[in-house]
């Protein structure tokens, strides 16, 4: 095998080539037996179109893949949940199981478990593929149903291609996205949230919490039920309307699919699903998640392969989602999880603790979404930078479109508790930002869902605290709110044009909202007060909420395009530690922070290409919460060197916590 294309392009990688080259090989030996058995990766992931129960028109047929049973019996209210011979099923080859049933005695909504038999125990189980799972009311109790659709939902998104240079993710939660105390809705969703979304110019919504979990509070990611779109929040019809109503306002829809472990619950889901406990998950410790208490999937077993390859493929076929956020990969990649591990050099990604099994089903995964959907994106949840993550497969990478970049939230966390802005270095800060491989795209970030969380804190309220509920108002004048709207603003600024291919915000963190998230629990009551968005904070006329959206919504528009739109290298212009000031271009616009509390500067100089400059962005500007200091009408030009005749510098207004940004008209200077 030829050295890697990522591996040439990367020196530093050159000693563990031959680790490098033993996961691909591994991948190409998979990729060769999957071809053999199944004839192709695309039949291989047609397992959704073979098991689960299917309407035949006149019947049904439920096929189930349980190698350890003995017996297997269809149970409902069609026979007092009891086993009878009307509804055994039929044992076939490699452990399938098969069962055709008249519509006469299986009906659309009825409820349905398995009753599985094996050598010296029994159970209720729910259909591993079952595509719907509703929860009763009053006993908490989770049961499979007959979902027959009434005629095939009216898509109208044939000529939709999600437009994704750069792409802008608004992360979502459905459930939590009401402003009442309850679990919202898709058709309340794609009403009343949506057109926010769009509005604030978002191009891709992140939808989480899809995929059916038994405790609401795991935010989504316990999933007991791949196959089955989560029951709270409505019908399989419903979320096919939110994604189709999306796509015809032009914003693409991606799923937080969770494939890096599944809970341990047994009746709702595949935990000892035919009494063994290695049916799809690691036996013995291997199989149990020592931080998550879930259970661990058997990436090396063809039969879980063809189970998660396709959940893939079901998703973007029967939704048409455009792709999907793999959650919780770093746990996948490593035998060790990444729990308590530093990945200070690159001999830690290579040092034999790589799990070569998982590494082969997340490329087969990507190979797989990208012929389905030329156009899908998949993105990767990783904090150690695994290197390849998300660079072609051809190239010998995983095949990932991008990396979150992780370790930028916990660098503003970092500098927001530990220092003072008075003491913020401004060259740690360019250094942190721009910390990726050129060959690799990444979603920056400042914030996400899990900064938002019960026990910590978002960056609003990292920054002015309990001044928060009555300080807010028009009226009040508070250093503390001013310094925080100031900072929140720059934060995500900043953020957002270092970022190499995307930006992401969670629901609601774009104006500031209040307090954590904290899910219907025990411990709280089984309140829904934190389990909801206020959204009137935002359209309240006299708060200062209202500065923050609007901010936000220039700022994406702008990412959109202008800054982002041709993902253009950064590069530094005057990162000047002493005075807090960090400015950098990038193509035609140049980005001026000033994070200085105390220190304005006038006519400071900064080395450009020659030519006319406009204000595009002003973080100070009234409509944003700023103090009107900048003159946006103004147009800049550069002036020639005293003493350096071949180079011209601009002269600048930067008053103390403000960003700008300035675009370049190329043309002949004015001296």
């Amino acid at each position: 095998m030829d050295t890697p294309v990522f591996v040439k392009n990367d020196p530093w990688l050159q000693p563990f080539e031959p680790a490098i080259k033993k996961r691909i090989d591994h991948y190409n030996n998979r990729l060769e037996d999957i071809k053999a058995i199944f004839g192709d990766l695309d039949q291989m992931s047609d397992g959704y179109d073979f098991y689960g129960l299917k309407d035949l028109g006149d019947k049904y047929q439920l096929r189930e893949w349980a190698p350890n049973a003995t017996e297997i019996f269809l149970v409902g209210d069609f026979n007092d949940w009891k086993p009878n011979e009307k509804f055994r099923l039929t044992k076939m080859d490699f452990g399938n199981w098969e069962i055709t049933i008249s519509k006469e005695l299986l009906k659309h909504g009825d409820l349905f478990k398995l009753h599985i038999f094996w050598q010296g125990g029994d159970g209720m189980r729910l259909p591993s593929y079952i595509n719907r799972v509703v929860q009763d009311e009053h006993t908490k109790i989770f049961s499979a149903q007959v979902w027959t659709r009434h005629g095939e939902f009216k898509w109208e998104d044939q000529d939709f291609k999600p437009s994704v240079d750069p792409i802008l993710i608004y992360e979502a939660h459905v459930g939590m996205s009401s402003e009442e105390h309850k679990v919202n809705s898709f058709t309340e969703f794609k009403n009343d949230v949506l057109p926010r979304i769009a509005k604030a110019g978002y191009n891709t919504i992140q939808l989480m919490a899809i995929q059916e979990h038994p405790y609401y509070g795991s935010f989504g990611y316990h999933v007991s039920n791949f196959f089955a779109v989560s029951s709270r929040f409505g019908t399989p019809e419903e979320l096919k309307d939110l994604i189709n109503e999306a796509h015809k306002n032009g914003i693409a829809v991606i799923m937080d699919i969770v494939h890096s472990h599944a809970v341990k619950n047994e009746i709702e889901g595949l935990g000892r699903f035919d009494g063994t406990s290695y049916q799809y998950f690691h036996d013995g410790g291997r199989g149990e998640h020592p931080a998550w208490d879930s259970k661990c999937f058997n990436y090396g077993k063809n039969e879980v392969l063809r189970f998660l390859l396709s959940n893939c493929k079901y998703w973007i076929q029967e939704f048409h989602f455009d792709g999907f956020r793999f959650d919780g990969i770093t746990s996948m990649l490593y035998l060790h999880h990444g729990l308590e591990y530093s990945f200070s050099s690159y001999s830690d990604y290579f040092n034999g603790t790589e799990d070569y099994d998982a590494l082969t089903y997340l490329t087969l995964a990507n190979r797989l979404i990208h012929r389905i959907n030329p156009n899908a994106i998949t993105i990767a949840e990783d904090m150690s930078g695994y290197p390849g993550l998300s660079d072609k497969i051809e190239n010998g990478g995983i095949g990932f479109d991008y990396r979150l970049s992780m370790g930028v939230p916990d660098f503003w966390i970092k500098m927001i508790k530990e220092h003072s802005d008075e003491n913020w270095n401004v060259s740690r800060i360019f250094h942190e930002l721009m910390q990726h491989r050129a060959a690799e795209k990444v979603v920056s970030y400042a914030e996400s869902h899990d900064q938002a969380l019960v026990g910590d804190k978002t960056i609003i309220f990292r920054l002015v605290d309990k001044e928060m509920y009555d300080k807010m108002d028009l009226a009040s004048q508070s250093l503390v709110i001013d310094r925080g709207i100031a900072l929140h603003k720059m934060i995500r600024l900043a953020t957002i044009t270092t970022s190499h291919g995307g930006y992401l915000n969670f629901m609601g963190n774009e104006f500031g909202h209040p307090e954590w998230i904290d899910f219907p629990r025990e411990g709280n009551g089984w309140s829904y007060k934190h389990a909801r968005r206020q959204w009137g904070l935002m359209d309240h006329p006299d708060l200062k909420f209202k500065y923050l959206a609007n901010f936000d919504r220039a700022m994406v528009h702008l990412a959109k395009d202008g800054f982002l739109s041709n993902n253009e290298p950064c590069y530094g212009i005057a990162i000047n530690e002493a005075d807090q000031v960090m400015i950098f271009k990038r193509g035609n616009y140049y980005m001026v922070f000033n994070f200085s509390p105390t220190n304005s500067y006038t006519d400071y100089g900064i080395f450009v290409d020659p030519g006319k400059f406009k204000v595009l962005l002003n973080t100070d500007n009234p409509e944003f919460g700023g103090f009107g200091s900048i003159d946006e009408s103004y147009i800049y030009y550069t002036e020639r060197m005293p003493y350096n005749k071949d180079q011209y510098q601009l002269k600048l207004y930067i008053p103390a916590r403000t960003a700008m940004i300035f675009e370049r008209i190329p043309a002949k200077s004015v001296y």
